[in-house]
């Protein structure tokens, strides 16, 4: 049930943006004001991302009062800041359903909206995406004009400064609204930039600056000079220089909650010519306390009762695959100092928070640059070190060459602990790990792991870290783990060896990961024989052969994209062997999975124990 508008008389009156362009600047505080209450009650009956949109209201509210959304292009990046945007562009009554199965897409989607002029989950991308889009306004010659918001935090990523570079080369009218909700700003020091934005945005300060290039053409020395004193003078008072290297006209820092000097600075900007960037300050949390206080805790949330100033408390539950993995990683380093930890900013999601508290020189956070985690990995192997890179299965598929040209390839003992391997839930088709199963096993010299519980993750781990040939994976869902009882002490598996868990007759369940459970629930009532096989890569090729010469029909179990996955691996060992038999592959389907709760989308795809089930003896029939 949607929440009352009648609560929210302005915004009422902006179910579009349309109708916003509609309003007097003078209420777009109140509706800035009507927008941040709306969001923070709905996120508290829905569930989802919130401080990042907290922080972007007014900037959502001036972009769409200036630019004529959608025929002007809005690109986000990442998305975790477009709520508002959401909002006011047609979704407000839905927004309780946002990131439930057959509700509202957690980021920008273009099949959901016109307003969402490009889909997204990953970082960096809308700097690319929005100088391809000004090309084509080029060519169109209809008017149309480009904006895409980045975070400072998506300004780690070099795919960022590579779009940048190549905007200031091509020169074509874009803005690039910059985000950066790191820093404060003091209010006497935020007026005077909000002024000087005013200025420099403004015709009398380019009509100048333009007159004097054309003036100075001629004049090589002088013109030289002339750049040179207005880039100092320009770096004395705001950070741009580096902008203006990479081609782009810096006008910042700017309040980003002050919406009038927004409205304001980005009509002088709307008519500028080439590359522009607009640097505004934020603050994630903007107008909820705690959020401001904790911008990482309240990144997304549970439902919560805003009144109350809290989340809800978390029922106990077994620890979860990244708080097994984080343990692991503690005990190991007390044992081994040449032990690396490497995130690619994702220190809190990989449980990596208690690591590098306690060991900060063996802790590094290579920020939003999944490439250079992977080599700066590599290079850490080649120097004797032990490096264990912490990434969700969906990140990975960025460091893909890295992967292959600079670890594989130089068979470097570089351990990967893949967290979100499998159906993540409601963050969608970009974060689902549906993938890394596929991808990797095609890679030469990889040794690829699957636990099926915390406990066989714990030794999984420690196996990686034994390994000296060549780099291991090792691949887990998220969330809750088994409650499998911890075994502290470590063991390294035999490379390639599985378990049989349950004889039976006839049907022998090959089991890759923690779909296990399920398997041996659906084994019950067939009286089938099940496997948890353990390494995906090298496969236990004696287990396959003794399990093929003794059942009739041998079946597949993944948390994987079917195609390329485990199961394909079994197929073409059997195939070596030429032994044709009947085999029955079940994992994810050929397609994107979309969003909703983990438990209702794997029992949407048959994974659970009744799916499994059903789909064997369909097969059988």
């Amino acid at each position: 049930m949607s929440l009352d508008i009648s609560q929210y008389p302005v915004l009422a009156q902006a179910n579009t943006p349309d109708e916003l362009r509609q309003l007097p600047q003078a209420l777009l505080p109140q509706l800035a004001d009507e927008l941040r209450s709306f969001l923070l009650k709905s996120v508290g009956r829905s569930s989802g991302h919130f401080a990042s949109g907290l922080g972007t209201v007014e900037l959502t509210v001036a972009i769409h009062y200036v630019y004529n959304t959608p025929f002007d292009r809005l690109i986000w990046d990442v998305g975790h800041q477009a709520y508002p945007h959401k909002i006011l562009t047609g979704r407000r009554d839905r927004m309780h359903t946002i990131r439930q199965k057959g509700g509202i897409h957690p980021f920008p989607w273009r099949e959901e909206s016109e307003y969402d002029t490009f889909s997204v989950g990953h970082s960096g991308t809308s700097i690319s995406a929005a100088l391809a889009m000004a090309v084509a306004a080029e060519k169109e010659q209809a008017g149309r004009k480009v904006v895409s918001v980045i975070g400072d935090g998506a300004m780690t990523g070099g795919m960022v400064f590579e779009a940048m570079n190549h905007a200031g080369d091509l020169h074509n009218d874009m803005l690039v609204v910059l985000n950066d909700n790191e820093m404060s700003i003091s209010e006497n020091v935020g007026a005077l930039n909000n002024h000087l934005a005013q200025l420099m945005s403004g015709r009398l300060y380019t009509t100048i600056r333009e007159g004097s290039k054309k003036v100075l053409k001629g004049m090589p020395v002088i013109k030289e000079m002339a750049k040179r004193t207005e880039e100092h003078l320009k770096g004395m008072v705001v950070p741009g220089t580096m902008f203006e290297e990479l081609g782009f006209n810096y006008i910042g820092p700017i309040d980003g909650h002050d919406v009038d000097a927004l409205v304001e600075t980005l009509r002088n900007m709307r008519n500028l010519s080439g590359p522009q960037i607009l640097h505004i300050m934020t603050k994630k949390g903007r107008g909820y306390e705690p959020a401001e206080k904790d911008p990482i805790g309240w990144h997304a949330v549970p439902k919560f009762d805003p009144s109350t100033f809290e989340k809800p408390a978390s029922k106990p539950s077994n620890p979860t695959f990244s708080q097994v993995f984080g343990k692991w990683l503690c005990d190991i380093s007390e044992q081994d100092d040449k032990v690396l930890g490497i995130t690619p900013a994702m220190r809190e999601g990989s449980g990596m928070v208690e690591f590098s508290q306690r060991f900060p020189k063996q802790y590094f956070d290579a920020a939003i640059a999944e490439q250079h985690a992977v080599t700066l990995a590599a290079g850490f192997a080649c120097e004797g070190l032990k490096p264990v890179v912490a990434i969700y299965s969906t990140f990975l598929q960025r460091g893909y060459d890295q992967l292959i040209h600079d670890v594989a390839l130089q068979k470097l003992p570089v351990m990967f602990a893949i967290d979100r391997g499998g159906i993540v839930g409601a963050d969608g088709p970009t974060h689902q790990g549906a993938f890394d199963l596929s991808f990797m096993r095609t890679i030469p010299n990889m040794v690829i792991m699957a636990p099926s519980d915390e406990n066989e993750c714990r030794q999984m781990l420690y196996t990686g870290y034994c390994y000296k040939d060549g780099p291991t994976a090792v691949r887990y869902p998220r969330g809750s783990a088994t409650g499998e009882l911890q075994v502290e002490e470590m063991t390294a598996l035999p490379i390639g060896k599985g378990l049989l868990k349950r004889q039976g007759t006839k049907i022998a369940i090959l089991n890759f990961g923690t779909l296990l459970d399920s398997s041996l629930v659906a084994a019950e009532s067939l009286d089938a024989t099940v496997a948890d096989m353990r390494f995906v890569k090298p496969l236990d090729i004696e287990l396959i052969k003794q399990l093929s010469e003794s059942h009739d029909v041998l079946v597949t179990v993944e948390e994987n994209a079917i195609m390329g996955g485990a199961g394909s691996g079994v197929l073409e060992e059997l195939q070596r062997l030429k032994r044709p038999m009947p085999v029955l592959q079940i994992g994810l389907p050929d397609e994107f999975i979309k969003h909703g709760d983990q438990k209702e989308i794997l029992a949407e795809l048959r994974l659970d124990s009744a799916g499994i089930l059903e789909q064997i003896e369909e097969y059988l029939k």
